[in-house]
């Protein structure tokens, strides 16, 4: 198992206190029972070609070597068994433990006390590198745990999976208390069957006011408790840094949120505005008592109006429709349709302007599934973009085909285009690319049309035009069962865009 860095997890060993594992022990005991015979053996062999000196040095060599395996108390048996066999095989009178010269007297004492010496500080130096050892560990461990954690999205809980594994625990819970009853809650946990409440695990290590670690598997020394307490103060420092985020990121939606509402009313403010008040003014003009209008000028002032009072419903219907749809309240009847003829009627509603538009929809599209009222609405968008956005003469162009299952209606563009970074940009809600004021309108027309085409099963998308300029492509559903038959044999076509041919 490897954490998000592809560090090892590995359990956290620490060293015992001595330094030593009991096997170690028991082995430097034996070899401080063994080793002085066996060189005692030896000795005798050489006779008095050695002398005592040299029984002497080879005697707290075992002594050494026994301590170096075993520590303190195998070189406390290994000098004490070594000075009885040094008296008994090697100072006058041999083969008896009688000492008669006194300077044979000095030389075992001084054999038991730098055996002893040496023995402990064998033995200080192996409990120093334990302790260096335990430290490195402890080192490597925490640091291992920062990279896997911090570097992280869910750093709290990789944190408690990493005190699991490096503990060998089956599980470990992060409990805070809440309430006045003092209840608990689990704020993250990691493992099998995790402890809901302090008192049902192994081990508890409190982290902050109000917050303990809960460990189950097994009970853990006082010298483990200590790195747990590491452990602990880097589980609160992930908390409180979780819960700033969470505080930064509501905060920046709601300033997010107070922008997007700021914008919107002031661009509702101007396009509400722009149609009432030339409606307004216009019908004001025509009741005015102090000025005689002409037929002519009376009609141009009606016309106004009308076009006013036009923007204004789209406007308004176009919001609603966005919310409907946003619930998922808009209703979309489906039925099969030829898109050809709902182009015409499209470009009616855009007006004169919509007269330079190119149509070049084939003879032998085969009909769609889909709401006629709904397909109108999204191609006057679609046209009515591609109108605003053309580039001086060049008109913009009406076409489809059939791929496979979809039919798809093309309107092309030669104008500015979109960069593929911003594409899907435009069809968000009351956003409008490269406008710098609210002039514009709300933006809303592309987000309408792209929810409009996936509520009737299809899709709306932007393509690059190959001499420059933007296309965007609606795909509807081909009619299936629709008769090729029904088709020639000329039946009376509806006055729906929606009727059959």
């Amino acid at each position: 198992m490897t954490d998000d860095v592809g560090m090892p997890l590995r359990r956290f060993e620490l060293p015992t206190l001595a330094g030593l594992s009991p096997s170690r022990r028991v082995g430097g005991l034996v070899l401080a029972v063994v080793a002085p015979a066996l060189l005692t053996a030896g000795l005798v062999g050489f006779g008095e070609r050695v002398g005592l000196a040299g029984d002497v040095l080879v005697l707290l060599i075992a002594v050494v070597v026994a301590t170096i395996v075993g520590g303190v108390w195998a070189a406390v048996v290994s000098a004490l068994l070594g000075s009885t066999l040094l008296n008994y095989f090697f100072i006058p009178p041999v083969r008896t433990f009688e000492i008669r010269d006194a300077h044979n007297i000095w030389t075992v004492a001084g054999f038991v006390l730098v055996g002893l010496l040496v023995g402990g500080v064998v033995h200080r130096a192996a409990s120093t590198a334990s302790a260096a050892a335990r430290a490195g560990a402890e080192a490597r461990t925490l640091a291992a745990v920062a990279r896997a954690t911090l570097g992280g999205e869910e750093a709290l809980p990789t944190l408690l999976e990493q005190m699991r594994l490096s503990f060998g625990m089956t599980s470990v819970s992060l409990l805070r208390r809440a309430g006045a009853a003092g209840d608990w809650v689990s704020v993250a946990a990691r493992g099998s069957d995790p402890a809901t409440r302090p008192e049902q695990a192994d081990v508890q290590v409190p982290a902050a006011d109000g917050l303990v670690i809960a460990l189950s598997g097994r009970s853990l020394g006082p010298s483990d408790r200590l790195v747990l307490g590491a452990f602990a103060a880097q589980a609160t420092g992930l908390m409180e840094r979780d819960e700033l985020a969470r505080a930064a990121a509501a905060a920046a939606r709601l300033e997010a949120s107070e922008r997007l509402r700021d914008a919107l009313l002031a661009a509702l403010g101007h396009d509400l505005r722009t149609p009432l008040a030339s409606a307004r003014a216009a019908v004001s003009s025509l009741r005015s008592d102090d000025v005689t209008w002409s037929e002519g000028e009376r009609s141009e002032l009606l016309a106004t109006a009308e076009e006013s009072l036009g923007r204004l419903g789209s406007l308004v219907s176009d919001l609603l429709d966005l919310s409907r749809l946003r619930a998922g309240v808009l209703a979309v009847v489906r039925q099969p349709l030829w898109l050809d003829e709902l182009v015409p009627p499209a470009l009616d509603e855009l007006g004169p302007e919509a007269a330079k538009v190119v149509i070049a929809m084939p003879d032998d599209l085969p009909p769609a599934v889909g709401d006629a009222a709904v397909v109108m609405r999204v191609l006057v968008n679609l046209i009515g973009n591609a109108l605003r956005h053309a580039a001086g003469d060049a008109a913009p162009l009406v076409t489809g085909r059939a791929d496979g299952d979809v039919v798809e209606v093309r309107i092309v563009d030669h104008g500015p285009g979109i960069p593929a970074r911003d594409r899907e940009r435009v069809f968000s809600a009351f956003q409008r690319l490269g406008d710098k004021d609210n002039r514009a309108g709300l933006g809303i027309g592309l987000a309408l049309s792209r929810g409009l085409a996936e509520a009737m099963d299809g899709t709306l998308e932007p393509e690059e035009t190959p001499d420059g300029g933007l296309t965007m492509v609606l795909r509807l559903p081909a009619a299936q069962g629709v008769s090729e038959a029904s088709e020639a044999s000329g039946a009376d076509a509806s006055d729906d865009p929606a009727g059959g041919r």
